[in-house]
């Protein structure tokens, strides 16, 4: 992803939050600048857009606070507008490294784009989670502007921020009775947001009949986790995953051995509920205790919140009748590993088996699996062989057993396959904003392609290609010239379906 340069880190920092105004029903315009700043009265008060890309394809409202939180502690809405001052983006969770700035514990903000807020006609909402594994990103990152989707597909998009890490996702409920909500917090959060847009989006222009969820790699598997959740029912109509999938949930045993081994790291005496949070931070850095590497973090089965899991052993009965949507990248583990990687560096057929040993995340045969791969694709080099195995092992797999799960139900799902540009983790999040940038045409092209298919699922709950079921397995190929293929890689998928599906860190 892009860096965080283009958002406004004076606006940010530049205090406390600004209450929302009140007064009568109405839309104020004015002239701010060279951009045109617009008021929103809604249900929870009154909302200011900003300056959206300097130009007017779409208004921003950006810092929009949806709740707050006490540490490991579910959430409490705001019921009252508030917005950061010139409406600029709100911090994120606190985090490893600094790539997103400024963070803060106090993250639950939300973003809104629409292209007009008068329309008499309500817009199809189109709600995006950032991934991150979880732990990491932000909503402020430019990939993630609304700003071009929103005005090509004549829909209301929000993005939204919420707890990560430890401060999301940790489970204490086992360790200390003060926090029983503690293991699915972030996914909490994700749901108090789901409220806000349910009262305040018709104001925007949207429709809170017709909120589409839409989220990239631990987005999508924040969807999937969702969807199983019987506090998010009713909250949202359509679900799009990309390259992110939440089969199995963290059991409540390994979740706690994860707690033990953050608190051990976080060190002896010292509570975590008042802990400096660049303590946190640094804590998140133990080892995990259960798959090595480090500490896992993500929903938790704590039979509270989450009592079952989201795709095993079947589809979440309460999600059946939401049209869904997965998909993944062709190459997906290609943003996984730096050239020089202990993985990549001084690869060859040679090693090729023992490197991708480990990260298969499965236990199967690797030199088996070396040779069926050479045979099958002779003249491969060994590093796209290391991409082609692990993504197929590893990164493919959770998508293959929701789309299962969802065709044994009747409830079948839509797939798609990315293989634009021999696509990698992250590729379709630009794509599918329009925001990559500098494109070239084909870029452009296939961008083009992706939003209208999103922004036709997000409103009629079809984007234009057969759903997947076990028979035919139809997945639409999106590439410089896209099209619809029956069961793409079922050799792949038939070798790895010999060796049973364990969803990474649970």
């Amino acid at each position: 992803m892009s860096g965080v340069e283009d958002v406004s880190r004076r606006a940010l920092l530049g205090g406390a939050l600004a209450i929302g105004l009140t007064g009568p029903m109405r839309s104020v315009a004015a002239r701010v600048g060279a951009g045109l700043t617009i008021w929103v009265e809604a249900p929870d008060g009154r909302y200011q857009s900003r300056a959206c890309n300097g130009a007017p394809l779409a208004h921003c409202f950006a810092g929009i606070r949806y709740g707050r939180a006490a540490r490991f502690r579910a959430p409490v809405a705001t019921l009252k507008a508030e917005q950061m001052p010139a409406a600029a983006f709100g911090p994120v969770c606190p985090q490893r490294g600094d790539r997103y700035q400024p963070q803060s514990e106090d993250c639950l903000f939300l973003n809104v784009w629409t292209p007009s807020t008068g329309s008499k006609v309500k817009r199809p909402v189109m709600v995006y989670f950032h991934g991150g594994a979880y732990s990491t990103g932000s909503v402020t990152d430019p990939i993630n502007d609304g700003a071009r989707l929103a005005a090509r597909g004549d829909v209301v998009v929000v993005t939204v921020n919420h707890r990560l890490n430890a401060l999301g996702y940790l489970y204490l409920a086992r360790l200390d009775p003060r926090f029983p909500d503690s293991g699915n917090a972030g996914q909490l959060d994700l749901i108090l947001a789901l409220r806000w847009i349910h009262r305040n989006i018709a104001a925007f222009g949207g429709d809170p009949g017709n909120v589409t969820l839409f989220g990239q790699s631990g987005g999508g598997a924040k969807i999937a986790t969702l969807m199983a959740m019987p506090e998010a029912q009713g909250l949202f109509h359509k679900g799009i995953t990309m390259s992110g999938q939440q089969v199995t949930a963290s059991g409540p045993l390994n979740a706690t051995k994860r707690a033990e081994a953050f608190l051990a790291k976080l060190g002896k005496d010292v509570d975590p509920a008042t802990a400096p949070v660049e303590r946190i931070v640094a804590a998140l850095s133990a080892p995990d205790p259960v798959l090595g590497g480090g500490l896992y973090m993500g929903p938790v089965l704590d039979m509270v919140h989450l009592t079952r899991h989201p795709f095993w052993p079947d589809a979440a009965p309460q999600s059946l009748g939401i049209p869904m949507m997965l998909g993944n990248a062709m190459m997906e583990t290609r943003a996984f590993y730096a050239p020089d990687s202990r993985q990549l560096g001084g690869l060859d057929f040679g090693n090729l088996a023992a490197r991708i040993a480990p990260e298969m995340r499965i236990d199967i045969h690797p030199e088996w699996v070396v040779a069926q791969f050479r045979a099958r694709y002779p003249d491969a080099a060994p590093l796209e062989l290391f991409h082609r195995i692990v993504t197929a092992a590893r990164s493919w797999r959770g998508q293959v057993e929701e789309a299962e799960a969802r065709a044994r139900a009747g409830a079948p799902a839509f797939v798609y396959q990315l293989d634009f540009g021999d696509a990698k983790h992250t590729d379709d999040i630009g794509l599918s904003f329009g925001t990559i940038p500098d494109p070239t045409a084909a870029q452009q092209a296939m961008s083009d392609v992706v939003m209208d298919a999103f922004v036709r699922f997000a409103r009629t709950g079809d984007p234009g290609w057969p759903a997947y079921d076990l028979a035919k397995r139809q997945t639409m190929i999106f590439d410089s010239e896209s099209r619809v293929e029956g069961d793409p890689r079922r050799w792949e998928r038939e070798l790895f379906a010999r060796v049973p599906y364990i969803q990474p860190g649970t």
